[in-house]
């Protein structure tokens, strides 16, 4: 929806977007705080994280793709798919893998960078006054800026996870 070329079906694409983050965010409080999570919740709650992040990343490109390059986009796809197979052959393997702090820093500025840019998007079509600002902001190029430091962050979380947790592969136990 956020890729159609009305005001309309943007914002609420960012409606839908925020609402899922918000219950995602409470899903997990309650699971942490009440000691009500499962095997398969530690496992699914990441995925539609990622799902959620991957819809946000790839309606980037349309609203400019110059500032978010597909490169880009493919780089925080591609880590975030890389992560999620290595930690499902850890789990295969029995061996827990815990969530680094980068990670969870990553996750934080990806959404929060999200935001903003889709919040721009909806306001480069809205014909009202704070779109002049919008495209001001788009004209300094700082969101291309901003979209290498949230590949870079992306991608060196990844390569942390695989180097903090190399022992998973130098293991002689069979799957």
């Amino acid at each position: 929806m956020y890729i159609q070329d009305e005001v309309v079906w943007r914002a609420l694409s960012l409606a839908v977007f925020a609402t899922a983050a918000i219950t995602d965010f409470f899903d997990g409080y309650i699971a942490r705080n009440y000691n009500a999570q499962t095997k398969y919740g530690v496992f699914l709650d990441p995925l539609a994280d990622k799902f959620l992040t991957f819809a946000g990343f790839v309606c980037l490109p349309f609203i400019d793709p110059v500032q978010f390059p597909w490169w880009a986009v493919f780089l925080i796809v591609i880590r975030d798919i890389s992560v999620t197979v290595f930690r499902l052959y850890a789990d295969r393997k029995e061996i827990a893998i815990d969530t680094r702090f980068t990670a969870k820093l990553k996750t934080l500025v990806q959404m929060i960078f999200l935001y903003i840019v889709l919040i721009l998007g909806v306001f480069l079509q809205a014909e009202i006054q704070i779109s002049y600002y919008a495209f001001m902001l788009m004209d300094t190029g700082i969101m291309y800026w901003l979209m290498l430091f949230v590949t870079a962050l992306t991608v060196y979380s990844g390569v942390e996870y695989f180097i903090v947790n190399k022992s998973v592969f130098s293991t002689d136990e069979s799957i």
